[in-house]
């Protein structure tokens, strides 16, 4: 965790603290990557420098997550992880770039989608990549703790009462081969989480899931009608965005190449970094010279 926050940097946006990290040649075609829930930019440790050789890559933690500001006055909305995205963005002078989004950031991914629709986005999005999130949340397993946390009864005790050890079981089980879990990742998980009483805001942000729904149309329709380069990059073995959210994806959107990564579970960039960035350097030459 340390070393991790010693490669990036705090930004103020919209009054709140938000953590980036901004690797890579400045010059470079832009890579924009969003992490997934309950975790952080962090996951993204054992492959953000192969990328950085040929793109400029930038992170941050979303608010609620990892290093970033964790208000109990907020309300977590993915509308607002957005807006958020587009500020961390702006003050570091990026005007467009490759969108890549995992689990919870896939959502992040399909409201700027919408908003390039109706001409809304001030950057210019050239291709995007979708890995292992239920945006297809019809689709989804959800794990008994996503469900107690999003509880309006259990959900503010489940933040409270959660404590490292459980988690960490819960999360190995969404490896596809839970003997590859580093601990080390398991326990810098944890602490991202607890950062702040991070853990307090668990409730808060697991609203996301209600929000899945309620804007499906608006975010699964905007992919229907995506123009440029999309890569679906699927880890099969995934227990929660399980391989039919991928395949339905890669038939919703016009032209998707679909990439599936068959051992591998929820977690592919951490499970097996080589295996789940092997495709992006081919897929995102392409995307820039198309």
């Amino acid at each position: 965790m340390a070393a991790w926050r010693a490669r990036g940097q705090e930004l103020d946006v919209d009054g709140r603290r938000v953590f980036a990290v901004d690797l890579g040649p400045r010059d470079a075609p832009p890579l924009l990557i969003l992490h997934g829930f309950p975790s952080s930019s962090l996951d993204f440790h054992r492959v953000v420098d192969r990328l950085a050789e040929n793109h400029r890559v930038v992170l941050h933690d979303h608010l609620g997550f990892g290093f970033s500001d964790k208000p109990a006055d907020y309300s977590y909305s993915l509308l607002e992880q957005a807006d958020i995205a587009l500020g961390v963005w702006r003050q570091l002078g990026v005007e467009g770039g490759h969108l890549l989004g995992h689990d919870y950031g896939t959502s992040v991914v399909t409201e700027l989608v919408a908003r390039r629709e109706r001409g809304l986005l001030p950057i210019d999005l050239r291709s995007l990549t979708l890995c292992n999130g239920s945006v297809l949340i019809e689709l989804a397993k959800l794990r008994l703790s996503q469900r107690i946390a999003r509880s309006p009864t259990l959900g503010p005790a489940f933040g409270r009462l959660i404590f490292g050890g459980y988690f960490k079981r819960v999360v190995r089980r969404l490896w596809g081969d839970p003997s590859r879990v580093v601990d080390a990742d398991l326990d810098a998980m944890w602490s991202g989480i607890v950062h702040d009483e991070g853990n307090l805001r668990m409730h808060q942000i697991s609203g996301y899931i209600s929000e899945r729904y309620r804007f499906r149309e608006r975010w699964v329709g905007a992919l229907s009608r995506w123009d440029r380069p999309a890569l679906v990059l699927w880890a099969r073995r995934d227990p929660v965005a399980v391989p039919a959210i991928g395949q339905g994806l890669a038939e919703s959107i016009p032209g998707a190449h679909l990439e599936w990564l068959d051992e591998l579970g929820h977690y592919p960039m951490l499970e097996d970094p080589e295996a789940w960035a092997d495709p992006l350097p081919t897929f995102l030459a392409d995307a820039l010279a198309g």
